[in-house]
């Protein structure tokens, strides 16, 4: 058998089949073919009489699947480093987002960015988590809410694909916040967005998903109910920003709907996580935001373990409660903050981060016939890649088998 690139003498962490093990192998190797992984698996096993184009000695070095961030906003205008510093003198998240700052000001500063201005700033953030391992990164619009920047922030998304060998997932965040201009009519807003945004963007095929924020500062369950099923009547999958400042049960919401994932969940309750297990939603846990919020209330990591509930971790990088273009940095917090094992950690930055994007066909693992995305470590233990902080060991990253 001829394959077209083969990396050998290397220990793996395959992350295969729905384990919480990592999938170790000692002596492995992995083969690629068309850009997929065609073998991979330890090296006795290589068929008889293989060959390949490049033979790489990985000098028994580790391979993981390439890393996922599934919860970013990467596109957006301008910067709130000012609210970092009314928060140091003790405004919460909500006083600031009450004054028309937050994600307000974020928008005001969108809209008035060109879609290339757009991508030359994402860019930037896009290359420090790809310079970490990321083969894959989920970017949500939410910042224009309105349809003319909400289209442009992503449009300018799928172009860091086009810019970058990295694979882009699409999200519309229409339903992010109350835009000025609505004049505090939220149901007016959610109208829009069913009737009008939504139609459109699912017309441009510029989404993959569609996501919703439930929470007191921004849209009742009963209107994120509305978005959901104007998403699905259009074919899309949903997520869920839920339960972050406040228990209204969005995580339950996000599984009546069959949401991909439900994200940040602090105020989760047992109902929500058990819900959650049943319809296969995974709980992206964004520590990042906790972190910059100085949170108290911890998500629920106990419940959805009991249940069986999924779990991913991400950076949420945004500009304003997560500034994070670390995913080391998200799983060595991810085991600070939330106590998840190791395990827990890599598996929340690969195999479950594919399942919360809804493409653990095609990414996540290495298994033949996925996508040959790889991350080459310089580390004798996986445990490294959640411990150090500050410490990039990546060797060497590759993307559909390049």
């Amino acid at each position: 058998m001829r394959f077209d690139r083969i990396w050998f003498n290397a220990r793996l962490a395959t992350l295969a089949g729905d384990s919480t093990g990592l999938g170790i192998m000692e002596d492995g190797a992995v083969a690629a073919k068309d850009g997929r992984i065609a073998f991979a698996g330890p090296a006795r096993d290589l068929p008889t009489g293989w060959d390949a184009v490049d033979r790489i000695d990985c000098e028994g070095r580790w391979i993981t699947p390439g890393l996922i961030d599934c919860h970013t906003h990467l596109v957006f205008g301008g910067d709130r480093a000012q609210e970092f510093e009314l928060r140091l003198k003790g405004a919460s998240y909500e006083e600031i987002a009450r004054a028309g700052g937050g994600i307000i000001s974020t928008v005001k500063a969108t809209r008035a960015a060109r879609e290339d201005d757009l991508v030359a700033g994402a860019l930037l953030r896009l290359d420090h988590l790809m310079a970490e391992g990321c083969t894959t990164v989920e970017v949500k619009s939410g910042y224009g809410l309105d349809l003319e920047t909400e289209t442009r922030m992503l449009r300018a998304a799928r172009r860091l694909g086009e810019e970058r060998p990295v694979s882009i997932t699409t999200t519309f965040l229409g339903a992010h916040a109350l835009p000025p201009e609505a004049n505090g009519d939220k149901d007016a807003y959610i109208d829009e967005i069913c009737g009008t945004m939504l139609p459109a963007v699912a017309s441009e095929g510029l989404a993959d998903a569609v996501d919703a924020f439930c929470e007191g500062i921004a849209f009742s369950p009963e209107q994120t109910a509305r978005v959901f099923a104007a998403a699905h009547a259009l074919g899309l999958r949903t997520k869920l920003h839920a339960d972050q400042l406040s228990n209204l049960h969005g995580a339950k919401l996000a599984a009546e709907y069959g949401a991909l994932s439900a994200d940040h969940l602090e105020y989760t309750d047992e109902e929500g996580a058990a819900a959650m297990a049943k319809a296969g939603t995974v709980a992206v846990l964004l520590p990042g935001a906790f972190y910059m919020l100085r949170e108290t209330q911890l998500p629920p990591v106990a419940a959805f373990r009991k249940h069986g509930t999924r779990i991913a971790l991400a950076t949420d990088c945004n500009p304003g409660t997560s500034p994070l273009t670390s995913i080391l940095l998200a799983m060595n917090m991810g085991a600070t903050l939330f106590r998840l094992t190791v395990e827990e950690c890599l598996a929340g930055v690969t195999r479950e981060a594919a399942r919360a994007l809804g493409r653990s066909d095609e990414i996540g693992s290495l298994e033949p016939g996925k996508s040959c995305d790889l991350a080459i470590w310089n580390i004798e233990r996986p445990a490294e890649l959640v411990y150090r902080i500050g410490f990039n060991p990546l060797h060497a990253r590759i993307w559909r088998g390049q």
